[in-house]
């Protein structure tokens, strides 16, 4: 392959398994302390709970769970002592992933540094040899040198934690915490502090059990929207409602899958609920969420048999173009900006409306299949995969990838639009390289992004990224059969490179452009379509 690695195989992108979705919830003032006792005396039974859990580490079973959830039942109730544990189990679970994230990241970055510390000054790298470069300076051998003490220090903390099964876990947040020593930078001061502090670590949330009322006899809504809860044993004398319930008197609307919730409590079926104080915005919201049935994922051939929206996703906005299932680029090329900075529901509402934006023009072509490129950016933040390049490893560290995937997939779902994910090597060069040029004219200004949308379309398509070439005179009539320099998508490594041939090139970059884009192997397809334009084909093989 040249040193080009191998190319994944595209696939389709399996859909959501569970839905969320949230209405406001207009308290009253007596409500709303009822609603504050009781999430902050159940947080206090969350937080001593998650403690018992934490000092168990690895000899935590079934039995000493139902140690804890027997202890819980007699201050609470037997379902507020399941949330209860059931939410620490989560919790635990989540930090022991991260400190599994963590082992695997400190072990990248020591085998990293001292790869290239152990090459000369100023050496480069050899791909073919697997050797990396070297550091630049003695100063910055020195300097990596002490990091590399630092990581394996941190290393050595982070195994005997994975060993003996103890995570670190802040209820309420570390960001909230630490902001407890810096409430000047943030404009607060400590009773604001201690406002939000509290809120975060209420605990009010409760799983739902299918064949129950409405499906959840902890927090009932019913399909009038009223919603009341289970009090716990210490705070029966709060009740207004029989069998020790407090009734609230505001009422919940959802307007975002109201239906789809509504036939879930009419059937009884479990709907899990949760709410939680904004205490900046000084509103009470509630969030319902239940599992989906899953739904058997879209063959590739079914999902592209219609072409596909290919899109390249960039840092302030998605460039998309729409490929027949030919692979040739039909009308113009689409951009949807958007804007990251801001806080965290500014930059949430941007992508939103550009995912928004971008099914609707999906639905619009006909197409049922957005291609996007898998990408991971977990290992791409270090100066030791990407230099110097302070802006590139900025840009890459906030462009919210998972995010943008995960809320693409969701809302793509509900239009029954298939994503097909594929490998992003090479499709910004080869893009660029094949496609840049021969569609840019007088009347369209094609960038490197709108270029690798169709680099990554090819790729969805099972076609390789580079346009063909002209087949040899003899056979440019279809007098001995057309034939053109295609590869079938059976073929392997029909995507590999190809050396240059000096000299003009028809329809094609010319020589010396992107002379780092690497070529693409050259092989024979017969019957495939001939071109009119210089940058489309024909639906259908001119030699029938």
């Amino acid at each position: 392959m040249g040193g080009l690695r191998e190319v994944a195989a595209s696939f389709v992108v399996p859909g959501p398994a569970g839905v969320a979705i949230r209405a406001r919830l207009r308290v009253s003032g007596a409500d709303a302390v009822v609603l504050a006792e009781v999430g902050v005396f159940l947080g206090s039974l969350a937080a001593g709970d998650l403690v018992v859990r934490s000092r168990q580490g690895l000899e935590h079973g079934s039995e000493t769970w139902a140690v804890r959830k027997r202890e819980l039942t007699g201050v609470c109730s037997a379902r507020w002592a399941g949330s209860i544990t059931k939410a620490t189990h989560d919790q635990w679970a989540l930090a022991r992933r991260g400190q599994a994230a963590e082992l695997a990241w400190l072990r990248g970055q020591i085998a990293s540094i001292e790869a290239r510390l152990g090459r000369p000054l100023g050496a480069k790298a050899d791909r073919r040899a697997g050797l990396v470069r070297g550091y630049g300076s003695r100063w910055e051998w020195h300097a990596k040198s002490r990091r590399l003490h630092a990581l394996r220090s941190r290393l050595a903390g982070v195994e005997a934690d994975w060993a003996a099964g103890r995570v670190r876990v802040v209820r309420g947040g570390k960001k909230l915490a630490r902001l407890r020593h810096h409430l000047d930078a943030a404009g607060l001061d400590e009773q604001g502090w201690r406002e939000r502090w509290r809120a975060a670590r209420m605990f009010l949330a409760a799983d739902g059990e299918s064949g129950k009322r409405f499906g959840n006899e902890t927090l009932r809504i019913t399909d009038t929207g009223q919603l009341s809860l289970k009090l716990p044993a210490a705070l029966a004398h709060l009740a207004n409602a029989p069998h020790g319930r407090y009734l609230l008197d505001a009422t919940v609307t959802f307007q975002h899958r109201g239906a789809e919730w509504l036939d879930r409590i009419t059937n009884n079926r479990a709907v899990a609920y949760r709410i939680h104080h904004d205490v900046t915005r000084g509103r009470w919201y509630v969030t319902a969420s239940w599992q989906r049935t899953p739904v058997p994922v879209l063959p590739l051939d079914a999902a592209l048999a219609r072409g596909v929206v290919a899109v390249d996703m960039n840092d302030d906005h998605l460039a998309a173009w729409r490929l027949d299932p030919h692979g040739n680029p039909v009308g113009e090329p689409r951009r949807y900006f958007y804007d990251l900075t801001g806080s965290t529901a500014h930059r949430d509402a941007q992508i939103r409306h550009a995912l928004t934006r971008l099914l609707h023009h999906t639905r619009a072509t006909g197409a049922a299949a957005i291609a996007v490129e898998d990408l991971d950016f977990t290992d791409g933040r270090c100066r030791e995969k990407h230099g110097r390049n302070k802006r590139f490893r900025r840009l890459i560290s906030r462009f919210p990838t998972a995010r943008l995937k995960a809320r693409l997939v969701a809302m793509a779902a509900e239009q029954d639009i298939a994503i097909v994910a594929v490998d992003p090597a090479y499709t910004s060069r080869w893009g660029a390289q094949h496609w840049q040029q021969p569609l840019t004219s007088s009347n369209r200004q094609v960038s490197r992004h709108d270029a690798a949308s169709i680099a990554i379309g090819r790729r969805a398509l099972g076609h390789p990224i580079r346009r063909r070439t002209a087949p040899p005179p003899a056979h440019q009539s279809d007098e001995q059969g057309h034939r053109t320099g295609q590869a079938r998508p059976e073929i392997r490594r029909r995507e590999g490179p190809r050396p240059r041939i000096p000299g003009p090139r028809t329809r094609s970059v010319p020589p010396g452009s992107g002379a780092k884009a690497g070529d693409q192997r050259a092989q024979h397809r017969s019957g495939h379509t001939a071109e009119h334009e210089s940058w489309q084909q024909d639906s259908l093989p001119l030699s029938l």
